[in-house]
């Protein structure tokens, strides 16, 4: 049985690969804070904890996150998929307390917002990197000591700030005593019809003494979007006359819209959103003239009509099976499902670890 922990967790990308592979597995931990933040400081926060138990923290910690007013949909979502309780989500990574998972995780999943290190270059290790939430992730990691890890980010990770901060990640990761292998994979080389390059890091715990990790080689796309689609789309997700002429015309979307594309662009957290992404424009059926919302115009010379792409379709489009339950509104899933990892590309990686871990 694999022993999983995940932060940045969002909807369980690393979860719903060991899910598909048939892996049996535990979740040790989970934490997200649903994009919720807190007025008070990180020094505020703490000077609160200390006046409670350990045992108490994190439910003061939800307490807090609860004044927002704001709720954790991620977590709405994660609890609706997968096998976790209370005792093993937490909030905010900044207080999770590594030390006592020590030894019991064998595969350690996240990704940190990418920030600029301004003490880059004393070689510190982790000093280098505190006051960032990279700096909580790799504590975690040196804290859990986990057998394997993949720290997955957007490719500008490389070159942001003059390629410093990646020098510092690098740095830091190697100085924890792991293996280091980085690649950016995309997911159209995973069998997957989406253009979406991603920064995978894969740390190997060097006391295992384990062969070096290869990445998966890429596989030929032999899938176009259309296969996801869904037959009798509610008329609610079709546009109006605004909506439709910025999707079909180019020079109006600036090619922030894209229509009925083989392989779509990369999903993002905006997926849908005042209409940027994958859309579909189809011929119209008479419930589509019959109804006055929505725009009947013309796209190639023809009579049409453009839609969004429901959750369904987006989930489907990242490796998500029909399995995953929606328990969200839409527009908050087309933000998790945009935030995600896609499945197929971090299964392919997860099969690496398996097979050089010999779990």
């Amino acid at each position: 049985m694999i022993q999983i922990a995940t932060v940045f967790s969002g909807i369980g990308a690393a979860e719903q690969a060991l899910q598909q592979l048939g892996v049996e597995h535990r979740i040790v931990f989970a934490c997200d804070n649903g994009e919720r933040y807190l007025q008070p400081t990180f020094k505020e926060i703490t000077n609160i904890l200390e006046h409670f138990l350990p045992e108490y923290r994190e439910s003061i910690l939800r307490m807090l996150y609860d004044s927002t007013g704001k709720p954790n949909n991620v977590k709405k979502s994660y609890f609706a998929n997968y096998d976790i309780d209370e005792s093993r989500w937490f909030e905010d990574i900044r207080f999770i307390d590594g030390k006592p998972y020590k030894g019991q995780v064998d595969l350690f999943v996240g990704g940190s917002p990418c920030q600029s290190f301004s003490t880059y270059g004393h070689k510190r290790g982790l000093e280098d990197v505190r006051g960032t939430l990279f700096y909580d992730y790799a504590r975690l990691v040196q804290e859990i000591q986990p057998k394997a890890f993949i720290f997955e980010n957007v490719t500008g990770m490389l070159t942001h700030d003059h390629k410093r901060t990646w020098q510092v990640i690098k740095d830091t990761f190697e100085m924890l005593n792991y293996d280091i292998k980085y690649e950016v994979l995309n997911a159209k080389d995973y069998n997957l019809p989406q253009l979406r390059k991603r920064l995978f890091v894969v740390g190997i715990n060097r006391k295992l003494k384990c062969p070096e990790y290869e990445f998966p080689k890429a596989v030929p796309l032999t899938h176009k979007s259309t296969e996801y689609l869904e037959d009798n789309i509610p008329n609610e997700y079709y546009l109006p006359e605004k909506g439709f002429n910025f999707v079909t015309k180019v020079e109006r979307s600036q090619r922030r819209a894209r229509v009925n594309q083989d392989i779509i662009g990369c999903q993002t957290a905006n997926q849908q959103f005042n209409w940027v992404g994958d859309f579909r424009v189809e011929t119209p059926q008479q419930r589509h003239i019959d109804d006055p919302r929505i725009f009947v115009g013309e796209y190639e010379g023809k009579p049409a009509v453009a839609r969004k792409m429901i959750p369904r379709e987006l989930l489907r489009l990242m490796g998500f099976s029909d399995n995953f339950k929606i328990v969200v509104d839409d527009n908050v899933m087309w933000r998790q499902t945009g935030n995600s990892i896609a499945v197929p590309v971090i299964k392919a990686v997860i099969e690496q670890i398996i097979k050089t871990l010999d779990l």
